[in-house]
Order: C-alpha cells, then structure tokens, then sequence
C-alpha cells in the first residue's frame, strides 16, 4: 500500500485531494484507492480496467460515488423520527426533498486503523447530536482478496448506554472499462420493489415489473430508475447483481445477508459520463428510522458488520 496525505509533491508541486487522505491498495492486477472522507472506494480496477466510477483530485464523491453511509443509508423524510414518544430531528442535507440523506459521516474524515500492501481498515465516531443521541463508531475494513476480488466489511459499534437505531450501506457506481454504461446489461435477482413518492420516500412495495424487474438481465439503454430492490435471491450466503456485455466480461456486486436491500440508481449527471449506475447494498431502505423497514437496533457495546464486494470477470460474456 502507498498511503498518501492529503497533498504530495508531483514535479515539483504539491498535489492536493479534496478527499483527503489516499490509500492505494494492490494485489497482482487488482488496485483500489480509498479516501479518508467518508471511507469512500475512489476506484477499483483490474489490469487497469475501471470497475467503478471514479472522480478527480479537485472534487469531492459526485452524487455520493463510493461513500459509506452510517448511521443511515438514503432519506429519512423530513429528517424527522420518534424516539421513546420525543421527535428527533435531524439537520436536513437534502433540501430540495427536504431530507436528511446518507448518514452523519459522509463529510467526516477517518481515522486509519491498520493497513497492508492490499488492505486497510478506517473508523471515525458518530457523537451524539441532534437527531441522533447516541455514541457509535463505524469501522470499514477493505481488501484485495488473493482472488483479486474487492472486499469489504463495514462494523458499527453502539457504545451508548441505551440501544441505538441504525441503517448502514454504502454507494460505489459501477462501470465496465470503457464501454458506455447504456451498452451494458444489468441482472438484479431481486422480486419486490419499493415505491416510493416524489420525494423519493418508500410508501409500499410490490413485485418487480418492467422497468423495475432485472432478473433476467436488463439492457441500461435510455432507462430511467431510482428504486430500491429487496427479496434478494443468496446463494451460499450472498446475493450478487451482475453488469455485463458482449464481449467485455461482466462486473459484480455482491452482498451478504445481513444485507437484505439494494438500490439502483441510473445517473444522468455524474461528471464526464452520459450515464452511471450506481448499485448499492444497504440493510434497511429509505426512512427506515420511520417506517421500521429493514431497521436494526443495537443494544449497549454490541457491534453488528455486513459485507459487500466486487469482483470481474473478462470472460464472462452476456
């Protein structure tokens, strides 16, 4: 591993992160870069093929790429929930929803734990605080595995006196190389949907259906979706969505099952690129602090990690 500060001498300059802190990790052909902010993965690549979108020195995570999010993923509507009959409210950072949206660590820096050539471990401490009045710690732990693939694990901590509500996830884009994110196939075994209001906000579900059902693999083209996705089909304790196209091997995401939701996001927006995807594991869906989707509690000094990861395969074809 190379860690870098959050600025370096390049030809006789400084080169400056606005991430803060890089950590480069390398297995064989695998490499992945991890920022300080928010444990955020700024990219993975195997034999130099981009599997994740990535982002310039000068910029921080457009819309949200690579973050993990603790002590909740997506929206909390209004920022607003109820704790033992008492409204809690949190600052709202989505204001055009008017939401409290991905977590109170997204601009926070991490402290490193311990770190090798192909792995590091990050923390930083939620504080109590309005809207959430509890001590815990986040813990992301992220490895190159001798199969070349990504790892991660992500631990939150409850060290308060009382039992903490909690949601946790993260929000990597995923890509195949070169190949434009419309020419590529998305395969998502997952049978119910969320739907939600125009505020983003989950009000039912139902089962999957045309644009919402990739389980017989989707092409990207023109598709327009921002859904959460849950009755994940796992095999041996995983449940995987795979990127794929013709002649350009596939991508997948894995999640293991303390991780039961995913999102699937279709950007028009990130920077450089006419789409991007985001697929992101989570173990509660939007305004899970209300509606108790998917919501976790954890007692005094207990810690509860879920998994996720990525991996490639160039020969796998649609």
């Amino acid at each position: 591993m190379t860690p870098s500060s959050s600025q370096e001498p390049v030809a006789g300059q400084l080169r400056s992160f606005a991430t803060g802190r890089q950590y480069e990790l390398q297995r064989g052909d695998a490499a992945a870069v991890v920022t300080e902010l928010a444990a955020g993965l700024r990219s993975f690549s195997r034999g130099g093929v981009l599997l994740t979108e990535t982002y310039g020195d000068d910029q921080i995570p457009p819309g949200g790429a690579g973050i993990t999010l603790a002590p909740w993923a997506n929206r909390v509507e209004d920022g607003a929930w109820q704790l033992d009959g008492r409204k809690q409210q949190l600052d709202i950072t989505e204001v055009s929803r008017n939401n409290a949206s991905h977590g109170l660590l997204r601009n926070t820096g991490y402290a490193l734990v311990d770190e090798s050539p192909h792995s590091v471990t990050l923390e930083a401490t939620i504080f109590p605080q309005h809207g959430y009045p509890f001590l815990a710690r986040h813990t992301v732990h992220y490895e190159l595995t001798p199969g070349l693939g990504l790892a991660v694990r992500q631990t939150l901590t409850n060290h308060s006196a009382a039992p903490a509500p909690f949601v946790i996830g993260a929000h990597p884009y995923l890509r195949l190389g070169d190949t434009p994110v419309e020419d590529l196939v998305l395969t998502v075994k997952a049978d119910t949907r969320l739907l939600a209001d125009e505020r983003l906000i989950p009000r039912s579900a139902a089962p999957v259906e045309g644009d919402t059902d990739f389980r017989d693999g989707r092409h990207i083209g023109d598709l327009s979706v921002d859904v959460a996705l849950t009755g994940l089909a796992f095999d041996g304790g995983r449940a995987r969505h795979v990127l794929s196209a013709p002649g350009a091997g596939s991508v997948s995401l894995w999640q293991d099952e303390a991780c039961g939701y995913v999102h699937v996001f279709v950007s028009t927006v990130y920077p450089g690129r006419s789409r991007a995807l985001a697929v992101e594991p989570m173990t509660g869906p939007a305004n899970a602090f209300n509606s108790g989707d998917g919501l976790r509690w954890l007692a005094a000094g207990e810690s509860f990690s879920m998994e996720w990861g990525i991996d490639y395969d160039p020969a796998t074809e649609a």
